[in-house]
Protein backbone atom coordinates (compact mmCIF):
# COMPACT_ATOMS: atom_id res chain seq x y z
CA UNK A 1 0.00 0.00 0.00
CA UNK A 2 2.77 2.40 0.90
CA UNK A 3 4.34 1.67 -2.05
CA UNK A 4 1.13 2.60 -4.36
CA UNK A 5 0.72 5.61 -2.50
CA UNK A 6 4.45 6.65 -3.39
CA UNK A 7 3.93 6.40 -7.06
CA UNK A 8 0.40 8.29 -6.68
CA UNK A 9 2.14 11.05 -5.47
CA UNK A 10 5.01 10.81 -8.00
CA UNK A 11 2.37 10.83 -11.11
CA UNK A 12 0.33 13.81 -9.62
CA UNK A 13 3.41 16.05 -9.39
CA UNK A 14 4.41 14.86 -13.06
CA UNK A 15 0.85 15.68 -13.90
CA UNK A 16 0.92 19.11 -12.14
CA UNK A 17 4.53 19.85 -13.72
CA UNK A 18 2.71 18.95 -17.16
CA UNK A 19 -0.04 21.78 -17.05
CA UNK A 20 2.43 24.32 -16.07
CA UNK A 21 4.93 24.07 -18.47
CA UNK A 22 2.01 23.94 -20.83
CA UNK A 23 0.46 26.92 -19.24
CA UNK A 24 4.43 28.75 -20.21
CA UNK A 25 4.77 27.74 -23.52
CA UNK A 26 2.98 30.42 -25.14
CA UNK A 27 5.43 32.43 -27.53
CA UNK A 28 6.13 36.22 -27.53
CA UNK A 29 6.23 38.69 -29.82
CA UNK A 30 5.26 42.52 -30.45
CA UNK A 31 4.33 41.88 -34.55
CA UNK A 32 2.76 38.60 -34.05
CA UNK A 33 -0.91 39.20 -35.81
CA UNK A 34 -2.66 36.80 -33.83
CA UNK A 35 -2.61 33.56 -31.59
CA UNK A 36 -1.76 30.25 -32.51
CA UNK A 37 -5.40 29.05 -31.87
CA UNK A 38 -6.99 32.54 -34.09
CA UNK A 39 -4.32 31.60 -36.55
CA UNK A 40 -5.80 27.72 -37.42
CA UNK A 41 -9.18 28.74 -37.66
CA UNK A 42 -8.27 31.85 -40.17
CA UNK A 43 -8.46 30.71 -43.53
CA UNK A 44 -9.46 32.25 -47.11
CA UNK A 45 -8.31 35.35 -49.40
CA UNK A 46 -8.42 39.07 -48.29
CA UNK A 47 -8.24 41.06 -51.38
CA UNK A 48 -6.41 44.51 -51.26
CA UNK A 49 -6.63 47.25 -54.34
CA UNK A 50 -5.07 50.11 -54.32
CA UNK A 51 -2.22 52.77 -53.76
CA UNK A 52 1.10 52.27 -55.89
CA UNK A 53 2.76 54.16 -52.90
CA UNK A 54 1.30 51.60 -50.06
CA UNK A 55 3.78 48.85 -52.02
CA UNK A 56 6.51 48.49 -49.04
CA UNK A 57 3.76 48.91 -46.19
CA UNK A 58 1.27 45.99 -47.68
CA UNK A 59 3.84 43.98 -48.55
CA UNK A 60 5.45 43.99 -45.37
CA UNK A 61 2.53 43.98 -43.47
CA UNK A 62 0.86 41.04 -45.36
CA UNK A 63 4.31 38.95 -45.05
CA UNK A 64 3.77 38.82 -41.55
CA UNK A 65 0.21 38.43 -41.20
CA UNK A 66 0.00 35.43 -43.75
CA UNK A 67 3.10 34.09 -41.72
CA UNK A 68 1.21 33.78 -38.56
CA UNK A 69 -1.89 32.72 -40.56
CA UNK A 70 -0.69 30.07 -42.87
CA UNK A 71 -4.52 29.70 -43.80
CA UNK A 72 -4.58 33.05 -45.71
CA UNK A 73 -3.73 34.40 -48.57
CA UNK A 74 -3.53 38.36 -48.87
CA UNK A 75 -3.84 39.87 -52.48
CA UNK A 76 -2.56 43.12 -53.82
CA UNK A 77 -3.29 45.04 -56.96
CA UNK A 78 -1.48 47.83 -57.86
CA UNK A 79 -4.48 50.40 -59.23
CA UNK A 80 -3.80 53.36 -57.56
CA UNK A 81 -5.79 54.60 -54.76
CA UNK A 82 -8.81 55.91 -57.02
CA UNK A 83 -9.14 52.68 -58.19
CA UNK A 84 -8.55 50.58 -55.06
CA UNK A 85 -11.44 53.24 -53.64
CA UNK A 86 -13.86 52.35 -56.08
CA UNK A 87 -13.42 48.70 -56.09
CA UNK A 88 -14.37 48.77 -51.91
CA UNK A 89 -17.29 50.46 -53.39
CA UNK A 90 -18.69 47.77 -56.42
CA UNK A 91 -17.42 44.75 -53.78
CA UNK A 92 -14.41 43.78 -56.28
CA UNK A 93 -12.11 43.88 -53.07
CA UNK A 94 -12.31 43.64 -49.62
CA UNK A 95 -10.09 46.72 -48.73
CA UNK A 96 -9.33 49.71 -50.71
CA UNK A 97 -5.72 51.37 -50.13
CA UNK A 98 -5.66 54.92 -50.72
CA UNK A 99 -2.80 57.37 -50.11
CA UNK A 100 -5.12 60.24 -49.81
CA UNK A 101 -8.78 61.47 -48.03
CA UNK A 102 -11.72 60.43 -49.48
CA UNK A 103 -13.56 63.12 -51.39
CA UNK A 104 -17.14 64.48 -50.96
CA UNK A 105 -18.28 62.40 -53.78
CA UNK A 106 -16.76 59.36 -52.50
CA UNK A 107 -19.57 58.73 -49.98
CA UNK A 108 -20.87 54.67 -48.21
CA UNK A 109 -16.80 54.79 -47.33
CA UNK A 110 -14.62 55.12 -44.23
CA UNK A 111 -10.88 55.60 -44.32
CA UNK A 112 -9.08 54.34 -41.49
CA UNK A 113 -5.45 55.87 -41.54
CA UNK A 114 -2.43 53.38 -40.67
CA UNK A 115 0.68 55.69 -41.11
CA UNK A 116 1.65 59.17 -42.95
CA UNK A 117 3.81 59.60 -45.57
CA UNK A 118 6.30 62.23 -46.86
CA UNK A 119 5.67 62.56 -50.86
CA UNK A 120 9.72 63.08 -51.85
CA UNK A 121 10.49 65.80 -54.80
CA UNK A 122 13.26 64.04 -56.70
CA UNK A 123 15.67 64.69 -58.97
CA UNK A 124 18.42 62.64 -60.99
CA UNK A 125 21.82 62.12 -58.67
CA UNK A 126 23.87 64.41 -61.14
CA UNK A 127 21.41 67.66 -60.72
CA UNK A 128 23.24 69.84 -58.57
CA UNK A 129 20.15 71.47 -57.05
CA UNK A 130 19.33 70.60 -53.21
CA UNK A 131 16.67 72.49 -52.23
CA UNK A 132 13.29 74.39 -53.50
CA UNK A 133 10.18 76.22 -51.73
CA UNK A 134 6.99 74.88 -52.33
CA UNK A 135 6.37 78.16 -54.60
CA UNK A 136 9.08 77.24 -56.55
CA UNK A 137 8.29 73.49 -56.97
CA UNK A 138 4.63 74.62 -58.12
CA UNK A 139 6.19 77.11 -60.38
CA UNK A 140 8.20 73.89 -62.18
CA UNK A 141 5.08 72.03 -62.53
CA UNK A 142 2.70 74.36 -63.36
CA UNK A 143 5.33 75.11 -66.60
CA UNK A 144 6.28 79.21 -65.63
CA UNK A 145 9.61 77.83 -64.53
CA UNK A 146 10.94 75.67 -67.58
CA UNK A 147 14.84 75.61 -67.26
CA UNK A 148 16.94 74.96 -63.81
CA UNK A 149 19.04 78.34 -64.43
CA UNK A 150 15.92 79.74 -63.14
CA UNK A 151 16.05 77.96 -59.92
CA UNK A 152 20.13 78.55 -59.44
CA UNK A 153 20.82 74.87 -60.86
CA UNK A 154 22.33 74.44 -64.06
CA UNK A 155 21.31 75.66 -67.88
CA UNK A 156 18.68 72.75 -68.83
CA UNK A 157 15.69 72.19 -69.90
CA UNK A 158 13.42 70.48 -66.97
CA UNK A 159 11.34 67.42 -67.76
CA UNK A 160 8.03 67.64 -65.62
CA UNK A 161 7.42 63.92 -64.43
CA UNK A 162 4.19 63.54 -62.43
CA UNK A 163 1.26 60.81 -62.07
CA UNK A 164 -1.88 59.89 -63.60
CA UNK A 165 -5.63 61.21 -62.50
CA UNK A 166 -6.79 59.38 -59.64
CA UNK A 167 -3.38 58.63 -58.42
CA UNK A 168 -3.13 59.55 -54.37
CA UNK A 169 0.37 60.83 -54.89
CA UNK A 170 -0.55 63.71 -56.97
CA UNK A 171 -3.73 64.67 -55.45
CA UNK A 172 -1.52 64.77 -52.34
CA UNK A 173 1.10 66.71 -53.75
CA UNK A 174 -1.22 69.07 -56.17
CA UNK A 175 -3.09 69.99 -52.76
CA UNK A 176 -0.47 70.97 -50.92
CA UNK A 177 1.31 72.65 -53.33
CA UNK A 178 -1.96 74.93 -54.95
CA UNK A 179 -0.99 73.29 -58.56
CA UNK A 180 -4.54 71.29 -58.71
CA UNK A 181 -5.74 71.24 -62.54
CA UNK A 182 -2.62 73.36 -63.75
CA UNK A 183 0.10 70.69 -63.74
CA UNK A 184 2.09 70.55 -67.04
CA UNK A 185 3.77 67.43 -67.51
CA UNK A 186 6.60 66.12 -70.05
CA UNK A 187 5.33 62.23 -68.76
CA UNK A 188 2.50 61.68 -67.08
CA UNK A 189 2.91 57.15 -65.63
CA UNK A 190 0.68 55.07 -63.77
CA UNK A 191 3.08 54.75 -60.50
CA UNK A 192 5.25 55.15 -58.37
CA UNK A 193 7.92 53.23 -59.60
CA UNK A 194 7.54 54.67 -63.51
CA UNK A 195 8.26 57.79 -61.82
CA UNK A 196 11.51 56.90 -60.32
CA UNK A 197 12.60 55.05 -63.05
CA UNK A 198 11.91 57.76 -65.42
CA UNK A 199 13.77 60.54 -63.38
CA UNK A 200 16.81 57.97 -62.65
CA UNK A 201 17.13 57.58 -66.55
CA UNK A 202 17.16 61.26 -67.13
CA UNK A 203 19.42 64.30 -65.98
CA UNK A 204 16.94 67.12 -66.67
CA UNK A 205 14.00 65.63 -64.62
CA UNK A 206 11.97 66.25 -61.90
CA UNK A 207 9.35 64.43 -60.35
CA UNK A 208 7.68 63.37 -56.90
CA UNK A 209 7.06 59.89 -55.00
CA UNK A 210 6.50 58.38 -52.11
CA UNK A 211 9.18 58.91 -49.38
CA UNK A 212 8.69 55.14 -48.92
CA UNK A 213 9.38 54.14 -52.25
CA UNK A 214 12.61 56.68 -53.03
CA UNK A 215 15.17 56.54 -49.90
CA UNK A 216 16.69 54.08 -50.80
CA UNK A 217 17.05 54.04 -54.56
CA UNK A 218 20.22 54.77 -56.54
CA UNK A 219 20.67 56.92 -59.50
CA UNK A 220 17.93 59.94 -57.61
CA UNK A 221 18.47 63.05 -55.26
CA UNK A 222 15.86 63.48 -52.81
CA UNK A 223 15.72 67.58 -52.55
CA UNK A 224 15.16 69.52 -48.81
CA UNK A 225 11.90 71.32 -49.15
CA UNK A 226 11.68 74.91 -47.62
CA UNK A 227 15.49 73.52 -46.22
CA UNK A 228 13.81 70.65 -44.53
CA UNK A 229 15.14 67.37 -45.47
CA UNK A 230 12.48 64.46 -45.65
CA UNK A 231 12.94 62.18 -42.79
CA UNK A 232 10.34 60.01 -40.29
CA UNK A 233 10.96 62.43 -37.98
CA UNK A 234 9.82 65.38 -39.79
CA UNK A 235 7.17 63.78 -41.02
CA UNK A 236 6.16 63.18 -37.77
CA UNK A 237 6.63 66.36 -36.23
CA UNK A 238 5.05 68.22 -39.61
CA UNK A 239 8.33 70.13 -40.22
CA UNK A 240 8.08 68.48 -43.91
CA UNK A 241 5.22 69.72 -45.44
CA UNK A 242 4.47 67.65 -48.81
CA UNK A 243 2.53 64.31 -46.94
CA UNK A 244 -0.35 62.84 -47.10
CA UNK A 245 -2.26 59.59 -44.88
CA UNK A 246 -1.88 55.85 -45.77
CA UNK A 247 -5.58 54.87 -45.62
CA UNK A 248 -7.19 51.37 -45.49
CA UNK A 249 -10.68 52.10 -46.84
CA UNK A 250 -13.70 49.87 -46.49
CA UNK A 251 -17.15 49.90 -47.22
CA UNK A 252 -20.10 50.73 -45.24
CA UNK A 253 -22.68 48.79 -44.08
CA UNK A 254 -20.75 45.63 -45.42
CA UNK A 255 -19.29 43.19 -42.94
CA UNK A 256 -15.91 42.02 -43.81
CA UNK A 257 -15.14 38.13 -43.76
CA UNK A 258 -13.43 36.84 -40.26
CA UNK A 259 -9.80 36.72 -42.58
CA UNK A 260 -10.25 40.35 -44.13
CA UNK A 261 -11.10 41.64 -40.45
CA UNK A 262 -7.96 40.10 -38.78
CA UNK A 263 -6.01 41.84 -41.30
CA UNK A 264 -7.52 44.80 -40.93
CA UNK A 265 -7.38 44.60 -37.11
CA UNK A 266 -3.58 43.79 -37.07
CA UNK A 267 -2.99 46.39 -39.37
CA UNK A 268 -4.15 49.10 -37.37
CA UNK A 269 -3.07 47.61 -34.33
CA UNK A 270 0.48 48.98 -32.23
CA UNK A 271 1.38 45.12 -32.95
CA UNK A 272 2.25 46.65 -36.72
CA UNK A 273 3.86 50.03 -35.62
CA UNK A 274 7.28 48.36 -36.07
CA UNK A 275 6.72 47.14 -39.44
CA UNK A 276 5.45 50.06 -40.65
CA UNK A 277 8.22 52.09 -39.52
CA UNK A 278 10.62 49.99 -41.29
CA UNK A 279 9.01 50.18 -44.46
CA UNK A 280 9.50 53.90 -44.55
CA UNK A 281 6.22 55.60 -43.10
CA UNK A 282 5.58 56.76 -39.87
CA UNK A 283 2.46 54.72 -37.74
CA UNK A 284 -0.29 56.34 -36.33
CA UNK A 285 -0.55 53.87 -33.54
CA UNK A 286 2.37 53.03 -31.17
Amino acid sequence: MRAKSVLAAAFALALMGAFALAGCSSTSGGSSSSSSSDSESLSGTVATNGSTSMEEVIGSLSEQFMSDNSGVTVTYDATGSGTGIESVGNGTADIGLASRDLKSEETGLTATTIAKDGIAIIVNEKNDLDDLTIKQIASIFTGKVKNFSKLGGSNADIAVIGREAGSGTRDGFESITGTEDSCKLSQELTSTGAVIQAVQNSKNAIGYASYASVKDQKGIKILKVEGVTISEDTISDGTYKIQRPFNLVTKDGTELSKAAQAFFDYATSADAADLITEAGCVPVTK
